[in-house]
């Protein structure tokens, strides 16, 4: 079945609890299964600024581990291209989850001086190099935010924009693209 099989390279996109996460453990599931060789390292890029995000993630945590035991965690959101590369050989699948909350913290990190448009174009292209030479295989995980009405403030208009620019160029380089709803996964590239 085509939806569980590994592609070098998935961008799975989607709406917030769309299944974009559990779809990328499911693939890390089968990878892990399919040979005793395998590791899969998920790089998580959310930081715990308030109570409510750290008790989100302590939950994900908890549930992630239920269902995928062998799925070790590296918690990355500012590095990520190092973390691509730095993670383990061509027999470990990365998981990135988040490309959405890496932006964010690449446009308002806690100290504003080191957003300027140069380091954040110069990250950008650096998370995009490490896709392509990546090691192993790798599943990016992203949200889809531009579906909706036209942001009232700059701003917001201005990451949408990003974030859309984002996503068109990692599904570029990616060989399977996925967008999920209510749990189902609609191939965009890559499936025939």
């Amino acid at each position: 079945m085509p939806d569980t099989l590994i592609a070098r390279s998935e961008l799975i996109l989607g709406g917030q609890k769309s299944g974009k996460s559990r779809r990328a453990e499911q693939l890390a599931a089968a990878w892990l299964g399919a040979s005793s060789l395998h590791g899969a390292v998920l790089i998580a890029t959310a930081e715990a600024h308030d109570d409510e995000m750290r008790q989100r993630i302590a939950r994900h945590q908890r549930e992630r581990a239920l269902r995928v035991p062998g799925l070790q965690t590296v918690e990355e959101p500012h590095d990520l291209a190092h973390a691509i590369g730095d993670v383990g050989g061509p027999q470990v699948l990365r998981v990135v989850d988040c490309l959405t909350l890496w932006l964010t913290g690449l446009l308002m990190p806690r100290e504003p001086a080191s957003s300027s448009p140069e380091r954040i174009g110069a990250k950008i292209e650096d998370v995009l190099r490490a896709i392509e030479n990546s090691p192993g295989p790798i599943v990016l995980v992203g949200n889809e935010i531009g579906l909706g009405v036209i942001p009232l403030g700059q701003e917001v208009r201005a990451f949408v924009d990003m974030l859309g620019t984002l996503n068109q160029q990692v599904a570029e380089r990616c060989e399977r693209v996925c967008l999920m709803t209510a749990g189902l996964p609609l191939f965009l590239k890559g499936v025939s």
